[in-house]
């Protein structure tokens, strides 16, 4: 009899051994987050702290499962996966956005702004909300709209001072109209590609250079195929972080709120690693072998200012109301 109560007490601690030994339970929501950055590129830096603000809010019962390095797909591919209500988020600038409200496209334009500060004011006003609800309409849900990408620079494998010298050059853009035009009117022939063609696209010399924030650039080691940046400084990248409201259909309003509050404190965190990122990293691309060019960016800034004459579908006027708006 002893013997037998040996062998429970010893079965119930191994019992409870095991269940310490088990997982926590597994969230009762689960939501992918994809974008093409790599780890440790600052998207993944703040969409790891995202993560971390939406599992305290949540207790754990909302989780974000990272995607970096396009596992999920190119940013086109994976936006169509949240149209079709898959639980998805990715980034997206809101130039990508142009199909679904034309006038959009202007927040992308190239030397829009001085500073992101001026931009996101815009994102915040009347005009911008009465656009949100379109894009709800249309199935679009944004989630983050105060985040900051960076400014976008260029890495070429030729110097660039002015907009004669990018004359020829094949340089790599997203896939969205504004960017391409841009590029095109400063001089350049746009080639649009995922980011992650854009390392053997170099490699191959089938483009001659790219466009994008620092960050960028050195997280996808593009520095070792291109060896001259140009800090032209053609557009304030804010960002989006969207979903597809066919999804958002499906959760409580209150892991909605809770996902919009979460995401804007994560936007304040990208602003302030954008800020923190851009110094140390033209100090580690110049070790690299990179040289740096200060262009004059007026000549650049003039030849942009061609791609606001060519969206007749914008309504009227918009470029001088969002030029009122950020003047106040």
């Amino acid at each position: 009899m002893r013997r037998k109560r040996m062998f429970i007490k010893s079965l119930l601690g191994a019992t409870t051994a095991i269940m310490f030994a088990l997982p926590a339970l597994a969230a009762d929501t689960t939501i992918r987050i994809a974008y093409e950055n790599n780890p440790g590129e600052p998207a993944d830096m703040v969409m790891h702290r995202w993560a971390e603000l939406v599992d305290e809010a949540s207790d754990g019962k909302v989780e974000l499962e990272l995607y970096p390095s396009s596992q999920l797909g190119a940013k086109k591919d994976v936006i169509e996966q949240a149209m079709l209500g898959v639980n998805v988020i990715t980034i997206a600038d809101v130039g990508f956005l142009t199909d679904y409200d034309a006038d959009l496209g202007i927040l992308f334009g190239p030397y829009l702004t001085d500073n992101a500060e001026q931009l996101f004011e815009i994102y915040e006003s009347d005009w911008f909300k009465e656009k949100d609800a379109k894009l709800r309409d249309q199935g679009i849900h944004i989630v983050i709209s105060n985040y900051l990408y960076g400014t976008r620079q260029l890495l070429t494998t030729k110097k660039v001072e002015t907009p004669a010298d990018m004359q020829g050059l094949k340089i790599r853009t997203p896939n969205n109209e504004m960017q391409i035009r841009a590029i095109e009117a400063m001089g350049g022939t746009p080639t649009p590609m995922p980011l992650g063609d854009v390392y053997p696209a170099l490699t191959q010399g089938t483009i001659d250079g790219v466009e994008n924030p620092l960050p960028v650039l050195f997280g996808q080691k593009l520095h070792e195929q291109a060896k001259e940046l140009s800090m032209i400084s053609y557009l304030q990248n804010t960002s989006l972080w969207l979903g597809g409201q066919a999804y958002f259909d499906t959760l409580d309003p209150s892991v909605i709120e809770m996902l919009h509050e979460t995401g804007r404190e994560a936007g304040l965190y990208s602003q302030e690693v954008a800020a923190a990122q851009d110094a140390k990293i033209l100090e580690d691309m110049e070790a690299a072998g990179v040289t740096i060019t200060y262009p004059d960016t007026a000549p650049f800034k003039e030849a942009a200012m061609a791609v606001y004459t060519q969206f007749p579908e914008w309504s009227d006027g918009l470029f001088e109301q969002i030029q009122a708006q950020i003047a106040e």
